[in-house]
C-alpha cells in the first residue's frame, strides 16, 4: 500500500460518470487518497467497491447531502478536524461533479431553495468557501459545468432550453403552477444553474489567485443518472436510446466522460484559473457567463442565503 500524501475531495462519485472518474482517479493516482461525499449512509459501500475494483485502498467516504447546507457545513468542519489532526494529508484539489436536473422548478432543499440551484450552485459556493483557507497553495478545483450554459442548438442540440438569468433571489425561490410543473422548465433551471457555475468560477478565482478554479464540461452524455427526476419515459428514453450518440462525436459514453474528468484533475496546468475546459481543451464559455456584476451578485446573495460573511473581497 502506498502511503497518500495528498487528499483529493470529490462530489459526484456515486455513479454515472463521477464513478468513472473516481475509479480512474485511484487507479492512477495510488499515492492520493480520494475523499468522497456521499448522500446517505452509501458512502463507505461505495469507497469499499471502489477500492476493490481499483485495488487501491486509498479513499475514504464522509455522509453529505448537498441538499443540506447544514450538511455542507458540518462536512466542511469534519474535513478541517481530519486534517488538523494529521488524519488525512493536505488538502490539494475539489473535484465538484454532483449535480441535478429536475423534471420540474417546484422541489425544494431542506433550506427551502429551488432545488437544482441550491444544489448546483448554493451547496458548492458554500463547500468552497468554507474550505477555501484549507486548501494548499496551488491546489487545483474543477467543477462540472455544462454546455447546455450556451443555450443554443450548437452546444445541446436542442434538448435543453436556454438559460433565463434574472436575480438570484427569484433564481432561489421554487416555482408553482402548471408552467412549473413541466419538463421544460426544469431543464431551464439546469441551464441557468449551470451558467450560475460560471459567474461563480470567474468570482472564486478573482479572490483565490493562490488557488486554480476551473468550470469542466463533459459534453453530452447519455445514460448517467442526471435525468433520474424524469417520468419514465424519458429516463427509458436517456436509458436505452440515447447512448446510440456514443458512437458520434457529439457524444461520450460515461466510461469515456469519467476518463476525461479524471485527467483534468492531473494534466499540467490547463490555463488561466477561471477558464472554461470543454473535453480537456480551454475554450471560451458563453458571451453571457461572462458578466462580472451578476458574478459579484451571486456571490453577495449567495453569501447571505448560506450565512456567510460576502468577503473576501476580490483581490487586485
Amino acid at each position: 500500500m502506498t502511503e497518500p500524501t495528498r487528499t483529493l475531495l470529490m462530489t459526484g462519485a456515486s455513479r454515472g460518470l463521477g464513478l468513472a472518474a473516481a475509479e480512474k482517479l485511484l487507479q492512477d493516482h495510488p499515492d492520493q487518497l480520494l475523499l468522497i461525499l456521499v448522500r446517505g449512509g452509501a458512502g463507505q459501500r461505495v469507497a469499499r467497491e471502489l477500492a476493490a475494483r481499483t485495488g487501491n485502498p486509498n479513499v475514504q467516504a464522509l455522509s453529505c447531502d448537498l441538499a443540506s447546507l447544514e450538511e455542507v457545513r458540518a462536512t466542511a468542519e469534519t474535513v478541517g478536524q481530519l486534517l488538523d489532526a494529521g488524519e488525512i494529508p493536505p488538502l490539494k484539489g475539489f473535484l465538484a461533479n454532483a449535480g441535478v436536473q429536475m423534471a420540474s422548478t417546484t422541489k425544494a432543499t431542506v433550506d427551502g431553495f429551488e432545488a437544482t440551484f441550491g444544489i448546483n450552485v448554493l451547496a458548492n459556493y458554500l463547500l468552497l468557501r468554507l474550505l477555501a483557507a484549507r486548501f494548499e497553495p496551488g491546489a487545483r478545483i474543477v467543477v462540472t459545468g455544462s454546455e447546455s450554459h450556451f443555450g443554443d442548438f450548437r452546444h445541446n442540440l436542442g434538448l435543453v432550453p436556454a438559460p433565463r438569468w434574472t436575480d438570484v433571489r427569484s433564481l432561489v425561490r421554487p416555482e408553482s403552477g402548471k408552467e412549473a410543473e413541466t419538463v421544460t422548465a426544469g431543464r431551464r433551471a439546469y441551464s441557468t444553474s449551470k451558467l450560475g457555475v460560471q459567474y461563480l468560477v470567474h468570482a472564486f478565482a478573482r479572490r483565490q489567485p493562490e488557488l486554480d478554479i476551473y468550470a469542466y464540461t463533459p459534453g453530452l452524455v447519455p445514460g448517467t443518472g442526471l435525468a433520474r427526476d424524469a417520468s419514465a419515459i424519458q429516463r427509458l428514453g436517456f436509458r436505452w436510446l440515447m447512448p446510440l450518440l456514443w458512437a458520434t462525436p457529439i457524444a461520450s459514453s460515461p466510461q469515456v466522460a469519467g476518463t476525461k474528468l479524471a485527467a483534468v484533475m492531473s494534466v499540467p496546468r490547463p490555463g488561466e484559473s477561471g477558464a472554461y475546459i470543454d473535453r480537456g481543451q480551454v475554450v471560451p464559455s458563453s458571451k453571457e457567463s461572462y458578466d462580472e456584476a451578476r458574478e459579484e451578485e451571486l456571490w453577495r446573495d449567495a453569501a447571505e442565503l448560506c450565512g456567510v460573511p460576502a468577503d473576501p473581497r476580490p483581490r487586485a
